[in-house]
């Protein structure tokens, strides 16, 4: 019959996303943990989690890129978006101490392009082998006029697992701790929505080369798109290293320096972050510029060069930073905790 409807006639093909599965199955492999059980195309994700811990503590955690997904549309940068998406969960859960152990990820679009779309999970799988985490799963969701021409849209989610005896709750910061602050890669995924509109202020597109403009060595374009820094290895190993003396952590997302690392520090107390230690890295520098963006909406839009954040006492410092910099991370103390003062319990000055 001329007028029969098909699936590949109403927008969706099953085939196309047959020949996506077959793209990625090597890239997933690659990720694979001992723990993984059977391989992808089950209806769930199998990991055995016997004989790893003795109380273990499962720690979830989901999350998406915002608007810097927008940004790569606009660039046609499709292949470390998935390291973002991998970072902006794995980092929260590596927050209470757990490693993370599998990721699954959603990819949706209205149109299935194979290209596209392996570009952004061959991102993901390599953010996984980052994180030392197994993609075990995901779903590919071809949704016609849901999302117009060229666009998809992510969403990541991990499991990672603590020993219930070594879980970091922030019971244990006092204060007199400092807080030590670990380099971002840039802006990672938050403040987009600000960066766009900055962007636009300053005519930058991705056509009349504004974007290429040189800001200490790097482009502007590759200072934003730069990828999240995973920091699961080597704050994995400064648990391993100094169990005692890392008495919390925080990773700077959404909210910036002024409202994350409060969220681990005990009722009573506050933080009093040094100004004059956080130096702005130049993508910053020139947001700040460009967007006539007060110093106080810095710190509570953008990590401002600090990615990541470890409480623990000064004498501890020395050589949490050593064993930092060994994993190619800079870090410096940017503030202490102090006794709460009213209610405004985050001092930066």
């Amino acid at each position: 019959m001329s007028d029969a409807l098909t699936y590949r006639a109403a927008g969706v093909d099953i085939d196309a996303g047959n020949a996506l599965v077959e793209r990625i199955k090597p890239l997933v492999k690659r990720t694979f943990r001992p723990e993984v059980m059977g391989g992808l195309g089950g209806f769930g994700g199998l990991f055995d989690l016997s004989g790893r811990y003795r109380e273990p503590v499962l720690v979830s955690g989901t999350d998406g890129v915002g608007t810097k997904l927008k940004l790569a549309q606009q660039l046609n940068r499709h292949d470390t978006i998935g390291i973002d998406l991998v970072g902006m969960c794995v980092n929260d859960v590596l927050v209470q101490g757990a490693e993370p152990l599998f990721f699954l990820d959603y990819f949706a679009t209205g149109k299935l392009d194979v290209d596209t779309a392996a570009a952004v999970v061959g991102g993901i799988a390599a953010g996984c082998e980052l994180a030392g985490c197994a993609l075990i799963g995901g779903e590919t969701a071809e949704m016609p006029d849901m999302y117009p021409p060229g666009e998809y849209d992510l969403a990541g989610f991990t499991v990672g697992a603590v020993e219930k005896s070594r879980m970091l709750t922030g019971d244990a910061i006092v204060a007199g701790d400092v807080v030590l602050g670990v380099a971002s890669s840039g802006p990672h995924s938050n403040g987009y929505s600000l960066i766009r509109r900055i962007l636009e202020r300053a005519g930058c597109t991705a056509d009349n080369g504004r974007l290429e403009l040189d800001l200490g060595g790097v482009k502007l374009v590759d200072a934003l798109m730069a990828p999240t820094t995973i920091y699961v290895k080597s704050m994995l190993d400064l648990l391993r290293a100094q169990p005692e003396q890392i008495h919390g952590m925080a990773h700077i997302t959404g909210g910036g320096l002024k409202e994350n690392i409060i969220r681990v520090v005990p009722d009573g107390l506050g933080i009093a972050l040094d100004a004059s230690t956080i130096v702005l890295p130049p993508v910053f520098d020139w947001l700040m510029r460009e967007g006539n963006v007060a110093r106080e909406e810095m710190w509570r839009t953008f990590n401002c060069g600090v990615g990541f954040t470890v409480i623990l006492p000064r004498d501890a410092v020395a050589a949490a930073s050593a064993l930092l910099a060994k994993h190619g991370l800079a870090s410096s103390v940017i503030g202490a905790i102090v006794p709460a003062a009213g209610d405004e319990r985050v001092h930066i000055g």
